[in-house]
């Protein structure tokens, strides 16, 4: 290995060991008289700042009613959580989860990424020598774990029992439910245009019985013509941001109630897809977990090993993008997240009992506000163009370098430069990248890059942005470039909603909560914390190796 490349990596290793360094309180140890917890939920809210948890607890229902209130009163929260790399989005938050790993190892690092060979654009679990059982499947529908390059939480707990333990996965996008499951779980993904939740093959040939029976149900169309209405009374809404600061798209909303349909007049693919802006997406994910944990008899074992349940919401990273978080739509739309998740939290006190389940939950990535509420609030925020500024720099290094095309793709916040042409040119990669680097930090709206060159010798250090960024890079897999917006500035192609992805605190803090009566101490707890930290802490509980790639902590404040 390249006397720089162990450096960076040395570099990255020493910062996730400083930065969690003021947290080790105490051994990594837990009661050993307590049991292995017959069933472990992980729960993902897809696309859910921290600070909206901290700002709507008090709406949220109270004793069994809410679920997320629930696992406040009972259960371990962290104010100061963190998805702690450069580059927020819901491959790379859903991966951390149960990998304990960031980026630069497991090497999932966006949604879609520039392949470095091809220069055409993948998407994170695409394979197709895989399809959806029983769906159509385009070349690029997420069908399997191929590029993760870790295992998971599920697959170290399936390989200590032998294989008796068993990991379903379930989410609204299929990147939810396959890095969750890891190698050797089993994902249910929402197939947008028929509502069904189907598999790929390259878990199975076939769905199980109970899978057969549920689909034939087609609980999905029971929401045709239904609206969603505010839960709360008027009041509750005060502070929310006007429904018109958010214009509606064409054929669309921008406020409630709103109801499914389909222009059509029939129950279609339309109607399907616009389920996933609401609550009832969400309901139907979890209708199907219930029904997962009765088919696979999750927490009942026959062997009297532990299981693991991943549920993935994805309704509120839609409705998020839609509205943003500060919109009533987003407000009330987590009050009903929390009073499912309550019933849901019912159910399995019910079916399993709530004091042999342990129950994790925290989010991918938190969320911008609107441009148009930021300026509200004297935040200085815009929409950049990212094609057109490719362009412009694809234009001023080819004017800069003597007509070479130097640019080769993006994907970003990844550039990929074209570094045979610089080579037939004569022109070293370091200067490229400088010019490259130097153009674009003279842009508005851009803070700062990273090269290739300052990543592969260690150079990108001093800040806890260029420690962020550091994490998000892998070295086979991201860009020559790395370009970080302003805060509050993010890259979009449309003039309406908001999104995420930037290695500041709106969108790296994001709540972490643990509930298990004989395993958690119940608090508010200010120490700081990591995403990676769940899959060392569980591994902990569990009794069971950590993921390969794992540098989280264990989060031993919490242990009873």
């Amino acid at each position: 290995m390249p006397k720089s490349l162990s450096l960076s990596a040395l570099v990255i290793a020493a910062s996730s060991f400083a930065l969690h360094a003021c947290a080790l309180a105490a051994p990594a140890t837990t009661n050993t008289a307590a049991p292995q917890p017959k069933l472990v939920v992980v729960l993902v809210v897809d696309g859910l700042p921290n600070e909206q948890v901290q700002r709507y607890r008090d709406q949220f229902g109270k004793g069994k009613t809410g679920g997320l209130g629930r696992m406040l009163a009972e259960g371990a929260a962290f104010s100061n959580a963190h998805q702690a790399h450069g580059v927020t989005v819901t491959a790379i938050g859903h991966t951390a989860v149960l990998t304990g790993a960031y980026p630069y190892v497991h090497g999932i690092i966006g949604n879609n990424w520039i392949d470095p060979v091809t220069k055409k654009s993948v998407y994170c679990t695409e394979d197709t020598n895989y399809t959806y059982i029983g769906e159509h499947t385009d070349p690029s529908d997420g069908t399997a774990p191929t590029k993760l390059r870790v295992d998971t939480l599920g697959d170290q707990l399936r390989y200590a029992s032998g294989n008796r333990s068993k990991v379903i996965t379930v989410s609204g996008k299929d990147r939810g439910a396959i890095l969750l499951a890891g190698k050797t779980g089993t994902p249910y993904m929402y197939m947008e245009k028929t509502g069904n939740f189907a598999s790929s093959t390259f878990y199975m040939q076939a769905h199980p019985a109970w899978v057969i029976q549920y689909l034939a149900g087609k609980p999905q169309d029971r929401y045709y013509g239904k609206t969603w209405s505010a839960l709360l009374p008027d009041a509750a809404y005060a502070g929310d941001a006007r429904d018109d600061l958010t214009p509606a798209k064409p054929g669309g909303h921008n406020r409630l109630p709103y109801t499914y349909y389909s222009e059509s007049g029939q129950i279609d693919a339309a109607y399907y897809n616009s389920l996933k802006t609401g609550p009832y997406l969400d309901q139907l994910t979890l209708d199907f977990a219930r029904a997962a944990v009765e088919g696979e008899n999750l927490g009942r074992n026959d062997s009297g090993v532990p299981d693991l349940l991943g549920v993935s919401l994805s309704a509120h990273d839609y409705v998020n993008h839609a509205y943003g978080p500060e919109s009533k739509l987003s407000h009330d739309h987590l009050q009903r997240v929390d009073r499912m998740l309550g019933e849901f939290f019912n159910y399995l006190d019910q079916r399993i009992g709530m004091d042999n389940v342990l129950v994790v939950l925290t989010a991918d990535h938190g969320f911008a506000n609107t441009a148009e509420f930021s300026n509200q609030q004297r935040s200085e925020s815009k929409r950049i163009n990212g094609d057109q500024l490719m362009e412009e720099l694809g234009q001023h290094l080819s004017d800069k370098f003597g007509g070479a095309k130097l640019l080769a793709a993006w994907s970003l916040p990844n550039i990929h430069l074209d570094y045979a042409a610089a080579d037939k040119a004569g022109l070293r990669h370091a200067d490229v990248e400088d010019a490259a680097a130097q153009f674009l930090l003279h842009q508005p709206g851009i803070s700062d890059t990273f090269t290739r060159t300052q990543f592969e010798s260690g150079a990108v250090t001093g800040t806890r942005i260029a420690t962020l960024m550091r994490r998000a890079w892998n070295r086979e897999a991201s860009g020559d470039l790395m370009v970080i917006t302003r805060p509050y500035w993010y890259f979009a192609s449309g003039s309406t909603g908001t999104t995420h992805g930037s290695p500041y605190a709106y969108d790296t803090n994001v709540p972490l909560m643990i509930m298990g009566k004989r395993w958690i101490k119940p608090g508010y707890y200010g120490q700081y914390a990591e995403v990676v930290d769940i899959a060392p802490t569980l591994a902990n509980i569990l009794r069971v190796r950590p993921p390969a790639g794992s540098e989280g902590r264990v989060l031993v404040e919490t242990l009873k």
